[in-house]
């Protein structure tokens, strides 16, 4: 059974040993408050240690592997997935206060992306250094810095 993240009182159950959890927690409730407003979606998250989360972890790892030829090297916390409107999101959300989403269009043609999201007083990882990151705000989780790359491959 997952946990709901709750966009109101946010809380850092599941993402505490980062050491940016607040903006960690924030980040994932910034999600969570997007899926609600955009899809009427519930944002339900897993542990990475338990199958199904394991499972969403090696899938998007797959992705970044295949596509681009990248390993994260922090450790997963907690991951979702879903499927609205003919589309399959995945998220991560790792200890260095990173997140990554996999929007999957399931139809052909459809938009495939995969989406960086830095934690507020996170250093760009290592892996992830060839990225431009823009810079947005947000009430719940502060500045965040994101960035993006296009899904070429059927995964």
């Amino acid at each position: 059974m997952g946990q709901v993240v709750d966009f109101v009182n946010v809380s850092t159950e599941g993402v505490a040993s980062s050491p940016v959890a607040d903006a960690l927690a924030g980040l994932r409730a910034n999600e969570a408050r997007y899926f609600k407003n955009k899809y009427d979606h519930t944002f339900v998250v897993e542990s990475a240690d338990e199958p199904e989360g394991r499972e969403i972890v090696d899938w998007v790892a797959r992705v970044l592997e295949q596509e681009r030829g990248i390993v994260i090297g922090s450790r997963p916390l907690q991951a979702s997935i879903c499927t609205v409107e003919d589309i399959r999101w995945a998220h991560v959300f790792y200890e260095s206060g990173l997140g990554i989403n996999v929007l999957y269009g399931l139809a052909p043609g459809a938009k495939r992306a995969v989406g960086f999201k830095l934690s507020q007083g996170m250093e760009v990882p290592p892996e992830l250094s060839s990225f431009k990151f823009a810079r947005q705000r947000s009430k719940l989780a502060g500045e965040i810095r994101g960035s993006f790359f296009v899904i070429k491959g059927e995964h």
